[in-house]
């Protein structure tokens, strides 16, 4: 019984572990990002409001678009982690711990 309880375990642990890394991880570095890039925005449309320079909107919009498509192919590597039920599962919990603590 022991030799599959300690595997078991271990998977969980390590599991609830690494979710919990992962997830506070992202949300810092999502508060980073997102204050970079709102800085970049604020810098632009001053620098367009005080006429430096000519900002194109439409194309802007388009490669933003262009940008968020790409990021949509993720959900191959989705199928592995559901492959490790056990892992995958503690590792959600964690995750979703490290979100809120973080």
């Amino acid at each position: 019984m022991s030799e599959i309880l300690t595997p078991l375990v271990f998977q969980l642990g390590a599991g609830g572990v690494a979710g919990f890394v992962v997830g506070y991880a992202l949300k810092k570095l999502a508060k980073i990002v997102a204050f970079v890039a709102g800085l970049f925005f604020i810098v632009l449309l001053y620098l367009a409001y005080v006429g430096i320079i000519n900002v194109n909107y439409d194309k802007l919009i388009s490669a933003i678009e262009r940008l968020m498509g790409s990021v949509g192919g993720a959900s191959s590597w989705i199928t592995a982690i559901i492959a490790a039920l056990p892992f995958a599962a503690t590792f959600a919990v964690g995750f979703a711990v490290g979100l809120k603590v973080g």
